[in-house]
């Protein structure tokens, strides 16, 4: 390897350790967990993102069947062969939105908003109910 090389591998590792401390520091990603396929998580800016395993139809009725079983409000519901829109509301009258959106054969992604600024920890309740209903 020439000093040329070695000086740009060393920037580019700099680089990149500072962007991911960077993105540590903001507060914006809380967990990002196993790779790019079924099971990835990540929750920014509000919005609880997952990957799940099973398509569009079963994926939606596991969220219809979550939704009931935490009793809460329906509000709307439109789908169609791509893409799920379900809107809710709880108790406390916080609307939460659930959005799926077809990535594979059997691979569903499923976004979860609770109000205008999210609630971590409702969203992840949400979602845990989600999934053990697949």
């Amino acid at each position: 390897m020439n000093s040329f090389s070695l000086r740009s591998a060393r920037g580019l590792t700099a680089s990149l350790l500072l962007l991911a401390f960077a993105g540590l520091g903001s507060g914006c990603v809380a967990i990002v967990a196993a790779g790019a396929g079924a099971g990835t998580v990540a929750y920014l800016r509000g919005e609880l993102e997952a990957t799940l395993s099973g398509n569009l139809e079963q994926t939606n009725k596991a969220v219809n069947r979550a939704i009931e079983e935490l009793k809460f409000v329906r509000i709307s519901e439109n789908k169609d062969a791509l893409l799920a829109l379900t809107v809710v509301r709880n108790a406390a009258d916080q609307r939460i939105e659930v959005r799926q959106d077809v990535v594979g054969e059997k691979l569903t992604r499923v976004r979860i908003r609770v109000g205008v600024f999210g609630d971590e920890k409702l969203s992840r309740t949400l979602l845990e109910r989600i999934q053990a209903k697949l």
